[in-house]
């Protein structure tokens, strides 16, 4: 793509491409804490439709962007390497690590869509509301986007690696991700012990 002064496309605003855009501004608030254990009274609390929905529609941490998760299907799932195969913006596949926890939440494999276990695919919308609707019920302070947030500090804060965050959760610039790497005493003090070697 091209670039201006060797900075990459996307950096630089649309009406003045001699200007960078500016960095997001980081909230230092850590994220929402959810009550201990979500995941059972989140499965329990969902919402009954006739198809067994609810159990699958409510992942803890999905880390993807709700579209991606409502089109994912088994055939794009790989249990022994524990990875899934999605497509994120810009028609790109890439592959999405999976937790051992998440993929034993998931189960069973229907060989059809994930969340719903039948060949019908939610949209984006009809999920975030289905899993909006049970966290409310749950009685959980969240959404599927947050959650989505809470996913990309959670992993910020494990690993400090911005790339691989930003990679997992489908960003195409580590200027989207750093938004999860807000300044914390703990990474203060990781700094100023390894400056100090």
């Amino acid at each position: 793509g091209r670039s201006i002064g060797g900075a990459p496309d996307g950096e630089h605003r649309e009406d003045d491409p001699t200007r960078r855009i500016d960095a997001p501004k980081v909230n230092k608030t850590h994220p929402p804490r959810f009550p201990a254990g979500p995941r059972t009274s989140f499965r329990d609390a969902a919402p009954r439709p006739a198809a067994p929905v609810a159990p699958r529609a409510s992942p803890p941490r999905p880390g993807r962007g709700v579209s991606e998760v409502a089109a994912l299907d088994w055939r794009d799932v790989d249990l022994e390497a524990r990875r899934a195969r999605v497509l994120g913006k810009g028609q790109k596949w890439r592959l999405v690590a999976l937790g051992v926890i998440l993929i034993d939440y998931l189960l069973p494999d229907t060989g059809r869509n994930v969340v719903t276990g039948t060949d019908e695919v939610y949209s984006a919308a009809q999920l975030q509301r289905r899993v909006n609707r049970a966290m409310k019920v749950a009685g959980v302070d969240g959404t599927f986007h947050s959650l989505r947030h809470r996913y990309g500090t959670l992993a910020y804060q494990a690993t400090l690696d911005l790339v691989a965050v930003g990679r997992q959760m489908g960003h195409s610039s580590p200027v989207t991700t750093v938004i999860y790497a807000a300044a914390s005493d703990d990474t203060a003090d990781i700094i100023a012990e390894a400056v100090a070697r």
